[in-house]
């Protein structure tokens, strides 16, 4: 509804002082010139709302200038007392403060907005973790959640692939929790970079001050660099016909299962690994409950690797 837009353009104005259509129109999920409508809308009902041109020009409210018009509804009441993973709070050194805060904000509600707080409460749970999630060492998350505060420059050793450690010095720009999994997004000679917090060693903050880019986005350059790292990631494509005792297994790795077709008494399944030494080894764990239909060069290699178990086993029967 265009009401609770306006709404929402006048708290993030207030919140971030200066913002362009363009953000606005982002994070709104509508166009500039929806924007520039509502910007029309604004000044006509009496909001000093001032325009800017030029770098580092945008939308802006006169200085001095506040709304109390912050209240909450049931969702978005909701939303706060949900938004927050213990696990990612607890590695922190959060969880108390986080406890607080949810506390403070819930006495500060009225009593019909206190019982929505503690329906969601109760009907929701958020847990990042994956059952088999391994437990990371994260000793130094501290030492670099204190230089992002302190805005200070920091030193580590990083290992490289398959090579010896390397001394890092570089700019914190900011922590992401992926799941389970840390990482510190750094600038090293202006470029952002990312690094694995487990894999972080010996990290040690110096006296130097950070320099952080004007225009860098945390968000931004995350989803950007996840992106990118999903489109690298090695594919290898393979068709088999499956049993139906197999096809429990199949569904077991979902995440590999392009697509499925019944075919008699057997189902026709694509499948997705990283490489085809992978999909050797699945096409030779099942046995006969799993057929290689192609490529061919992998049906060749199922064969010849089955082949080969087969002369294994009757030359130790033929032993004993």
């Amino acid at each position: 509804m265009r009401a609770d837009r306006l709404l929402s353009i006048l708290l993030l104005l207030q919140v971030h002082r200066r913002i362009t259509a363009r953000e606005l129109a982002k994070r709104l999920e509508v166009s500039e010139r929806t924007i520039m409508r509502d910007m029309e809308a604004l000044s006509g009902s009496g909001v000093p709302v001032m325009a800017e041109r030029g770098t580092g020009g945008g939308w802006s409210l006169l200085d001095g200038f506040q709304t109390k018009l912050t209240g909450l509804n049931a969702a978005e009441i909701q939303c706060l007392f949900l938004a927050r993973p213990q696990q990612v709070m607890a590695d922190l050194g959060w969880t108390h403060e986080a406890e607080a805060a949810l506390i403070k904000l819930e006495a500060s509600l009225s009593a019909s907005a206190r019982r929505q707080a503690e329906f969601a409460r109760d009907r929701i749970l958020i847990d990042m973790r994956g059952w088999r999630d391994p437990a990371e060492p994260i000793a130094a998350l501290p030492i670099l959640l204190d230089a992002l505060w302190r805005e200070r420059r920091l030193r580590f050793v990083y290992p490289r692939d398959f090579c010896e450690s390397t001394e890092r010095i570089v700019d914190p720009l900011g922590l992401v929790a992926k799941g389970s999994v840390w990482y510190l997004v750094a600038n090293v000679e202006r470029a952002p970079r990312t690094y694995r917090v487990s894999r972080i060693r010996e990290a040690v903050i110096l006296e130097e001050p950070s320099r952080r880019p004007i225009e860098f986005n945390l968000a931004a350059y995350w989803e950007r660099s996840a992106l990118e790292f999903r489109e690298k990631l090695p594919r290898y494509y393979a068709t088999f016909l499956v049993r139906p005792s197999a096809m429990r297994w199949v569904r077991f790795w979902g995440w590999r299962l392009e697509n499925e077709t019944p075919e008699g008494d057997r189902t026709r399944v694509r499948l997705r690994f990283d490489i085809e030494d992978e999909a050797v080894q699945f096409a030779l764990s099942f046995g006969a409950d799993v057929e290689v239909v192609e490529p061919r060069e992998l049906r060749a290699k199922a064969l010849s690797g089955a082949s080969a178990i087969v002369r294994q086993y009757q030359e130790q029967q033929f032993e004993d």
